[in-house]
Formats: C-alpha cells, sequence, structure tokens
C-alpha cells in the first residue's frame, strides 16, 4: 500500500516526505479501522481512500496561502487532516458536528503526535473562533452560497474560502452572493480519481 500511495503522490506532483507518507497511509488504516464501527465514510475499500481521500485533499496545498486554516464539515478530517500532515508548519481547527467523527479525529492527533491540529465539535454558524483564519476549506460540505453565508464570519480580511467541487459548478458561481468575487478556479488532477474535481477560490469583495 505504501507503494501504490507513494506512486499516487509523485503523480500528483505534491512534495510529502517519506515520514509523511508513513503517516498518510497510517490515517487510511485507521480510517478504515474505525470506519467498521462508526460509518465515518462511504468508500470501503482502503485502497480507493488512497485517492479518493488522501491525494484528492493534498492536490489543494499549491493554493493555500496563509498560516491557519479551518476546514468546516470536516466529516473525519478531510482534507484537514493530510494537509495537516504534509503542512506542520500551519494551524488546521477541524470543525464538524458530529461527535464521532471528532472523536476519531483527536485519536488519531494523539497517537501519531500530531500537534498543528485543533478538532472543534460544533455546527459552524454557532462557531466563534478567537482569533480569524487565512482560510476556510470545505470539501463537499455545502453549496458555495451556503458556505459563505454560514463562514463569512471566519476569514480574516484578506482571507479566502476554499472550496473543493466535483464538477465544474455552474450553476452553483451563479447564484454567489453579494460581496464575494471568485480570484481564481482550477481544474485539479487526481491521479486515479472518478470524474472531475474542481478548486474555487473565493474573498470578500474589497
Amino acid at each position: 500500500m505504501l507503494d501504490i500511495l507513494t506512486r499516487l503522490i509523485d503523480q500528483s506532483g505534491v512534495p510529502v516526505s517519506a515520514p509523511q507518507a508513513k503517516t498518510l497511509l497510517t490515517l487510511v488504516e485507521q480510517l478504515n479501522k474505525w470506519n467498521k464501527a462508526y460509518n465515518l465514510t462511504s468508500v470501503r475499500d482502503p485502497r480507493q481512500m488512497l485517492s479518493r481521500h488522501i491525494i484528492d485533499s493534498i492536490v489543494i496545498k499549491p493554493y493555500l496561502q496563509g498560516q491557519r486554516f479551518i476546514d468546516v464539515g470536516t466529516g473525519p478530517g478531510l482534507p484537514g487532516l493530510p494537509l495537516a500532515i504534509i503542512m506542520p508548519d500551519c494551524h488546521f481547527t477541524l470543525l464538524d458536528s458530529l461527535g464521532k467523527r471528532i472523536r476519531f479525529i483527536r485519536q488519531f492527533c494523539h497517537e501519531n503526535q500530531i500537534t498543528n491540529v485543533t478538532a472543534v465539535q460544533s455546527r459552524v454558524e454557532d462557531f466563534e473562533p478567537e482569533q480569524k483564519f487565512d482560510g476556510v476549506i470545505s470539501r463537499a460540505f455545502a453549496s458555495l452560497n451556503d458556505m459563505l453565508t454560514w463562514c463569512h464570519h471566519l476569514p480574516t480580511e484578506q482571507g479566502r474560502f476554499y472550496a473543493l467541487k466535483g464538477q465544474y459548478p455552474t450553476a452553483e458561481l451563479a447564484q454567489l452572493p453579494a460581496g464575494f468575487v471568485v480570484e481564481q478556479l482550477e481544474k485539479l488532477q487526481v491521479p486515479e480519481a472518478d470524474g472531475e474535481r474542481h478548486l474555487v477560490l473565493i474573498r470578500a469583495a474589497n
């Protein structure tokens, strides 16, 4: 499995050290183990998790700007945990409303000495951070409109929203709320992934 993951990482072009790759593989193993009891993800095959969860998460690293990020609706820590593993100098707050997901994240971070993650159980609209974030990340969380409506209080003035989408979100882009502009829209290359992947970068209009 490590050989497969290493090959996928090489194909993605994202720099990952050998120790980081091992931790990413441990994440897949633990996610698979917990999934049998707690149903954390619909992906059952660990081999598929390598592409659909790990690589799909880390491919946005080149686009992230700043040091403090929040992953809203993180589920079992996706994409926040893989990003935290390969970006140890940045801090990630992983937020989800379901306790079993947050327990998994905390246990995994404890067992693997991951110190740049804070796991928070809360609805995003109820969460009031002590410090704002450079980036607000979401993956399969909500429509762009809902994401911006629910998360508008989270970024700094210069902060950005990073929304991971499947197909090009034509309809959602047409319904973007006032006060926000799309700064960048990238088609992502995810080795062995089914279908398209896009990243939408949004910021508040000046």
